[in-house]
């Protein structure tokens, strides 16, 4: 019997499409056994040259164009946190080194990298620090992704996600650390507030004009059965009235009403937290 070798060929591709569609998308989460993250010690900050790679002015991910800071002086950042784990475990960061979910480092879709950040989850007051490395998270609502020795220590990689703050840290002299413990007491700043039960919202706008906000807040009142609250700010520039949707009861509902928002035409709304 004669068969062709197009048909041949046609058998093979689809046999390993087949196969491909057929393979498990592997899951990501924590590692087997049981890891004492209390041994993992924070990263000691230092000056260091920014990485060739990972560091573009801009970048597209998912159609959506992230900004890269020209510097990470003065960053400070409050919203929500995630990890990541055995997924990407020995997989290449944007900086080109392998990722070590047992290390203390951090993914920024805008810090510079590398640079070190102080983290603090907002719920429960624990602080650690963080060499940011790579680049991510790119899931909506989210300002960094832990690893998973990272988010073992802030106490919520069980959970998935937590309120945070996000301050960068610049290097210590050789001087202070000489005289100091391994632990981070040496970078906590202490004028970080920590709220008791912090409060999500969801901000949709920011207006100089007062009338402005009313009719945003308006127009929210028919898309949501949530409050919605206009706070005033002062800045250099003037008073800002701010209008925000909440409180909402976490950070799933936060994600739900984000995507509602964004489908309706409110795509810079941002996350909150009080």
């Amino acid at each position: 019997m004669f068969i062709s070798v197009k048909f041949v060929l046609l058998s093979v591709m689809m046999s390993l499409i087949l196969s491909a569609c057929s393979r498990k998308v592997p899951q990501d989460g924590p590692p087997k056994g049981n890891i004492n993250v209390s041994q993992i010690k924070n990263p000691i900050p230092r000056k260091e040259t920014k990485s060739r790679y990972g560091n573009p002015p801009s970048y597209v991910i998912a159609g959506k164009r992230y900004f890269v800071l020209p510097t990470s002086d003065g960053y400070q950042k409050r919203g929500i946190a995630s990890w990541y784990g055995t997924k990407f475990h020995g997989r290449l960061t944007s900086s080109r080194e392998p990722y070590d979910m047992l290390a203390m480092t951090a993914a920024s879709p805008e810090l510079p990298i590398p640079c070190y950040a102080q983290v603090t989850n907002l719920e429960n007051g624990e602080t650690i620090i963080v060499r940011v490395n790579d680049r991510g998270p790119f899931a909506p609502n989210r300002i960094i992704d832990l690893s998973y020795a990272a988010a073992s220590k802030l106490g919520f990689s069980q959970k998935g996600t937590a309120l945070v703050e996000v301050k960068t840290v610049t290097s210590v002299p050789q001087s202070t650390l000489a005289t100091q413990s391994n632990q981070p007491s040496y970078l906590i700043n202490s004028t970080t507030q920590l709220a008791h039960n912090p409060q999500l919202f969801l901000q949709v706008g920011a207006f100089h004009n007062q009338s402005n906000a009313s009719l945003l807040k308006q127009q929210l009142a028919s898309l949501t059965h949530k409050g919605v609250r206009i706070e005033t700010q002062q800045h250099a520039s003037g008073k800002l009235f701010l209008v925000q949707i909440g409180p909402l009861k976490g950070v799933g509902e936060s994600d739900q009403l984000l995507a509602q928002l964004q489908q309706a035409g409110y795509r810079e709304a941002l996350t909150v937290i009080s």
